[in-house]
């Protein structure tokens, strides 16, 4: 008590005993806080369990997630008081997003790569790429980085780890390194993915202007924007040791995406940043390549396979640029189609996004509007460039059937492992128990909420695996605290975002495409345990950015 009131030596000074009661609380207060630790614990125990299932237990990701989704559906039935009909019509309308547009994506990615394994085109890039270099380090880059990148901007959903992972292990890089490579980096571009829908809708649910809210992501997102690259050059070369050589052209590949991308959002919005950036980094990189590593190391040099058609002096001689085509048909087609039918071309755009069909499948108050568009969705365009590239690359109906067939029977896992995570975050959303996780999170914070803003945004993302669902979820959280404790509401929402990204870098979902794109479906854990690290250092750095950025006033 002494502390309490300077020399204060008196049973029940006023001063003192009002400063502890300020403290700790009244009676009520006190069973306030305590039910909502408890709800937070409780809401907390499914991400746990999926925690605990695949990193520790080692659980193949489908059914770790069944579990949980009969661990959410117990809990929110038990505690939350959810009812039976809507805990199920919660858990269906999970199911349904996650098989259109989610799954519809990675089937079609990862349909269009094995058609190029199946026409031999795959082999054509890859002396393609040689030709630019043969160091793994360089085209992690260019594929991983770059494409990636342009993926992630282009589509979303899964096609950003889908796609590159596939192509980087297909033309020699170790399969678990470049899935653990591209799930990194993919942590970065997601606010601005599929042409800015995640910062877009974050807009509108927290009634600021996208534009000054696109500057606001770039800023909070740069340091870890620019410090991507070099992670993904030490996974793929298995180690710091790998940049030796390498630092150059590194430093090409961060500069020539956050340079432009950082530009791009601050002066003409989210739409725009990751095309952008993507097409200037990966010119810049095969700029950087023939100027500091025209020779690649030893040790990281990729074998290319001669083909047998053409013997070694055609294989070394290269490939005409009617075979190169030919070749990236497949994935120039997706660019175009994309492109085409985005709002950046709005008569084809406005002419094909009617052509939906919207339901409420949620049986409670306040249900969603599930839209199913039936031709404006990445999964069907991916899919038309599949069929079309490998319609030019000489490939027969019943092949591509055949290819179809076994990538359905190959991926039915990872399907089960995505449509049972969106049940869990559709029921932990309606049932409120996301809402309590948050509620706690900030109540115990207080004036350090900067530190944990990212985090809220990384949890979300964990649960939902979606940058744009977590936005939904916690944007209007994230301003409202912001102005209660007198921070600047674009930048605490910019922060929600930014954890968004770091979350899906571990979420199940974001894991079992990786673990399908590299044809190692049930090493989810295995991958999980690799990623988990990066995850870690990634939210403490937003943590101390969001902070110190708070403190400054942005």
């Amino acid at each position: 008590m002494k502390k309490k009131h300077q020399n204060c030596t008196k049973k029940r000074c006023n001063p003192c005993y009002m400063k502890i009661i300020m403290t700790i609380g009244s009676p009520k207060e006190r069973r306030g806080k305590a039910l909502l630790f408890v709800k937070f614990l409780l809401a907390m125990l499914p991400i746990i369990w999926l925690v605990a299932a695949l990193s520790g237990l080692k659980m193949a990701g489908h059914k770790a997630c069944l579990i949980a989704l009969l661990f959410t559906m117990a809990l929110a039935v038990g505690y939350w008081k959810l009812n039976a009909a809507c805990t199920a019509t919660a858990a269906l309308e999970g199911v349904l997003n996650a098989l259109w547009p989610i799954c519809l994506v990675i089937i079609a990615a990862l349909f269009t790569y094995n058609l190029t394994l199946q026409t031999g085109a795959m082999e054509k890039i890859k002396q393609m790429l040689a030709g630019v270099s043969r160091d793994k380090r360089v085209l992690a880059l260019i594929i991983g980085w770059g494409f990636g990148n342009f993926m992630e901007g282009m589509a979303g959903f899964g096609t950003a780890v889908a796609i590159p992972a596939s192509m980087l292990a297909g033309i020699g890089l170790d399969p678990m390194r470049a899935v653990l490579a591209c799930l990194v980096v993919n942590s970065t571009p997601t606010a601005f993915g599929s042409v800015g829908v995640p910062t877009v809708t974050l807009a509108s649910v927290t009634g600021l202007d996208p534009v000054p809210l696109a500057g606001s992501v770039v800023v909070i997102q740069f340091i870890l924007t620019f410090l991507s690259p070099f992670l993904m050059v030490c996974i793929c070369g298995k180690g710091v040791r790998a940049l030796k050589g390498m630092l150059a052209v590194t430093f090409t590949a961060a500069a020539s995406f956050t340079v432009p991308w950082f530009f791009t959002a601050q002066f003409i919005g989210p739409e725009l940043p990751d095309i952008i950036g993507s097409i200037c980094s990966m010119a810049g990189i095969i700029a950087a390549v023939k100027v500091f590593c025209k020779h690649p190391d030893a040790e990281y040099e990729i074998t290319i396979t001669e083909n047998p058609d053409h013997g070694p002096d055609r294989a070394r001689a290269g490939i005409t640029t009617a075979e190169g085509v030919k070749a990236w048909s497949s994935f120039i087609l997706i660019f175009v189609l994309l492109i085409l039918t985005s709002n950046l071309c709005p008569p084809i755009h406005n002419a094909i996004a009617g052509i939906k069909s919207s339901v409420v499948v949620y049986a409670g108050q306040a249900g969603n509007v599930l839209s199913f568009s039936w031709v404006n969705t990445p999964g069907v365009m991916i899919f038309i460039a599949a069929v079309i590239g490998g319609l030019i690359q000489k490939a027969t109906v019943g092949d591509m059937l055949r290819v179809l067939a076994e990538t359905l029977k190959k991926y039915w896992k990872t399907v089960l492992t995505i449509c049972s995570v969106m049940a869990v975050a559709k029921i932990m959303s309606y049932s409120g128990m996301i809402s309590d996780i948050a509620r706690f999170l900030v109540a115990a914070a207080g004036p350090l909420y900067p530190l944990i803003a990212p985090l809220i945004g990384a949890i979300g993302a964990f649960v939902t695996g979606s940058g744009t669902s977590t936005c939904v979820l916690f944007g209007g959280l994230q301003s409202e605290t912001a102005a209660a404790l007198g921070f600047n509401g674009s930048w605490m929402a910019a922060a929600n975002v930014m954890g968004a990204g770091i979350g899906k870098m571990v979420c199940p979902q974001g894991i079992a495409i990786g673990a399908g794109a590299i044809n190692a479906v049930g090493s989810e854990s295995k991958i999980l345990s690799g990623v988990l690290k990066y995850f870690l250092l990634y939210v403490v750095l937003a943590g101390i950015i969001c902070y110190i950025g708070a403190l400054m006033g942005f």
